[in-house]
């Protein structure tokens, strides 16, 4: 096994205190460096269990169920566990899942034991994890295939060994999220199979399962509603099922197959993926596929701390989408009917597109060309099976969260690097046009339902005025300028299909975002229906759900039009303005005005917030001014300071790998302002040298004289030839070669 990781929970004072976190050192391989525990603390919202890359099953602990930090079922400081769920979304600010939880126990009579544990006894590596449950003396092994959860218990007491399954166990049922209805049946004194509904964040979610014991029970005790049952097969709410096993010295494993379909589906995925009952041969195959995901990007350098950031985060940015399709080839679709996938298509679902279209997917694009191709692909059969593209799609769920309909940069980014081929254009055409357009009998259909919101009203003000009027609607300032961007998406979607017409319809709707600029006050500003601006105005107040700006202010709104740069400076009054409105962003006072204001504005630089995703490009707006070297600035900043090797070492919510891709990217220095635009900008690299595995073998970036001191760069070569600008193309990538930056100490 690859050398232990230790966690020291330190309670001193009631205070928590960061742990140590212990390395092999000058290991060579990026999996030493994956620490599952980081960002399970502060509100990242990551989980430590095991999973594979972007596969079905995400095995975890549950130790929260209540309030924002259950959003993955797991937070850092907590020291119970409820128990082992295999179901889980890693970093996002709702939770859902928390599916089909099983605890094994000793020395409890309770209806419901809740075990205790030391954060000694916990071990999180990539496809595995282990635990000891201290007040139920069981020691709990965790590990998975794409969609089969194995877990192994050692009980110390070998005369009392118990498993419960816990079927009416969800995640934040404070926040609504409840069982609809549990039907399970025990097949045989080895095997239970069920069906489980619930209502959340996903207005109807349905995971099938089959449990396979590696011992007969010596005897099972059903409760439904808290009452025992007699039987084989039970329906209810809240079912719980104690089974109790004879005495024995050998660890007890058990096998949990999930499906999106049915109990055959569960089966046959048990069948093809885990037949047989070799723990230990199932942790190396789950942590070889590991090995082989994080060999896309490697890197050098002699900075411990930046090698486990690095390839922490490269782990993080393959936790989602999952695999939501059966290996029949059977799905549930957008319209909750089963479907059949053709050749070469999966299904996917956990796509927090709002989050992850700016750097997340443009990341996979480069490490994953033909995950990126297929992702985009399952958008697009989600608009034909629902109806329209998806803003957030959980369990073949409309979510309606988050603003606009990003799944277009999604689109147009795989499209403008070629990863596509075999799109069928004219729908993806349709696909776009549709979901940028008001759709009123939409809202009609679902009309009180989350998946209302896919279809928001603010698309029927943009079609009415060209802006959102403010005093009509919330949010305005944050649809209105990145619908301006989504049209872009759209525009150059339907020139790809060869529709010059609608294509130039959207170039026009992508100005939109100019009806927001106040060249009073230098900021994106909520305009009233009659042309007014809304008062009063205070750039630095935020008022969360119910101001003109989603999570944020005016200051982390106000620069946001990536597929017309030379329009926004424009607008600013030119290239020494727009830097001095920059300046003033990134050093002014990090006060966040307003008795409401947004939770998710955290990590500040002045008014930067890189805790949340609308900040992320605007580092590198300085390079379209005069002063790049600003930007190399802030971003020494940002990846010293906003990300760090510890449980509260991500500054946000991770968001299913947006913030942790960020770093990617940026540590080996550079990023893709606007998605859809195949042109990256140059940053400051962290790392001596980084090895990116592409088509034509590898892009070799390396640092000279890198440093902490050295954080500025003097001059960067491409191939040989000195850059004029600080921009290279996808294509210089894609064709392998050699990025030379030169650091030196002075801007």
């Amino acid at each position: 096994m690859i050398m232990a990781r230790y966690y020291y929970f330190v309670l001193a004072l009631f205070l928590f205190a960061c742990t140590n976190t212990t390395t092999t050192q000058n290991s060579t391989d990026p999996f030493d460096y994956v620490d599952p525990f980081i960002g399970t603390g502060f509100h990242g919202h990551t989980f430590p269990g095991a999973t594979l890359p972007f596969g079905m099953v995400q095995l975890s602990p549950d130790t929260h169920i209540m309030g924002w930090d259950a959003s993955s079922g797991y937070h850092y400081e907590d020291s119970t566990i409820y128990g082992f769920s295999h179901t889980h979304l890693s970093g996002t600010g709702i939770g859902d899942l928390g599916d089909v939880l099983l605890l094994p126990y000793s020395n409890s009579t309770a209806l419901k034991p809740v075990a205790t544990f030391d954060k000694t006894s916990e071990l999180a590596e990539p496809g595995y994890y282990k635990v000891h449950l201290k007040n139920l003396d069981v020691t709990a092994e965790l590990t998975t295939s794409k969609r089969v959860g194995f877990h192994r218990y050692s009980f110390k007491n070998n005369s009392d060994r118990n498993i419960l399954l816990d079927l009416g166990h969800i995640l934040q049922p404070n926040w609504g999220h409840r069982t609809m209805e549990n039907k399970v049946k025990i097949v045989d004194n080895k095997t239970i199979e069920g069906v489980q509904k619930t209502k959340g964040w996903a207005e109807d979610h349905l995971v099938a399962y089959r449990i396979d014991l590696s011992e007969e029970v010596g005897q099972f005790k059903t409760f439904v509603e808290d009452k025992e049952t007699k039987g084989s097969s039970f329906t209810g709410k809240d079912i719980k099922i104690h089974f109790s096993f004879p005495e024995n010295d050998e660890p007890l494993l058990v096998k949990v197959a999930l499906s999106v379909v049915d109990e055959e589906g569960a089966n046959k995925n048990m069948q093809a993926e885990l037949p047989g009952w070799n723990f230990e041969q199932s942790i190396e195959k789950a942590q070889n596929e590991w090995r082989e995901a994080l060999q896309g990007i490697t890197i050098s350098t002699s900075d411990e701390t930046v090698k486990t950031n690095f390839y922490t985060s490269l782990y993080h940015s393959m936790l989602s989408p999952f695999t939501a399709q059966d290996v029949d080839g059977r799905y549930r679709g957008m319209d909750k009917t089963i479907h059949q996938a053709p050749k070469g298509f999966t299904n996917y679902t956990v796509f927090s597109l709002w989050d992850t279209f700016r750097a997340f997917h443009p990341l996979i694009t480069i490490i994953r060309p033909q995950k990126a191709g297929e992702w985009a692909e399952a958008l697009v059969q989600k608009y034909r099976e629902g109806g329209l593209l998806p803003k957030w799609p959980l369990a073949s769920n409309y979510t309606g969260t988050m603003v606009g309909y990003p799944a277009t940069s999604v689109m147009a980014d795989a499209l403008a690097k070629g990863l596509v081929p075999n799109a069928n254009l004219n729908h993806w055409k349709e696909a776009a046009v549709t979901s940028a357009t008001w759709q009123a009998e939409w809202l009609e259909k679902h009309k009180g339902k989350r998946a209302a919101e896919v279809m928001p009203k603010h698309i029927y003000f943009k079609e009415k005025y060209g802006f959102v009027p403010s005093d009509s609607i919330s949010a305005s300032v944050s649809y209105g300028v990145e619908m301006a961007y989504y049209d872009w998406c759209v525009a150059e979607i339907a020139k790809a299909s060869g529709d010059t017409k609608t294509a130039n319809e959207f170039y026009e709707k992508a100005k939109n975002y100019r009806h927001y600029f106040d060249t009073s006050t230098g900021f994106m500003r909520g305009k009233n229906a009659d042309g007014s601006w809304r008062t009063p105005f205070n750039p630095k107040y935020s008022d969360h759900e119910h101001a003109d700006y989603t999570e944020g202010n005016a200051y982390q709104w106000s620069y946001f039009a990536p597929h017309d740069m030379d329009g926004l400076i424009e607008l600013f009054g030119g290239k020494a303005a727009f830097e001095n409105s920059l300046d003033s962003l990134f050093t002014t006072s990090s006060e966040i005005l307003g008795e409401n204001a947004s939770a998710d504005i955290t990590g500040l630089i002045g008014q930067y917030a890189h805790g949340n995703e609308p900040s992320h490009h605007m580092a590198y707006l300085y390079n379209y001014t005069n002063a790049s070297w600003k930007t190399q600035k802030y971003l020494d900043h940002i990846l010293y300071d906003f990300y760090l090797p510890e449980p509260a070492g991500i500054i946000g919510n991770e968001d299913c790998g947006q913030m942790s891709a960020w770093y990617v990217l940026n540590a080996i220095g550079f990023y893709q302002v606007c998605p859809g635009n195949p042109t990256y900008t140059i940053g400051r690299p962290v790392v001596d040298k980084a090895l990116v595995k592409v088509p034509t073998g590898t892009f070799e970036i390396i640092a000279h004289n890198n440093s902490k001191e050295n954080k500025f760069v003097e001059k960067v070569v491409l191939n040989g030839k000195t850059l004029d600008t600080p921009f290279f193309s996808h294509n210089d990538l894609m064709k392998g070669g050699k990025l030379e930056f030169f650091m030196t100490a002075r801007p």
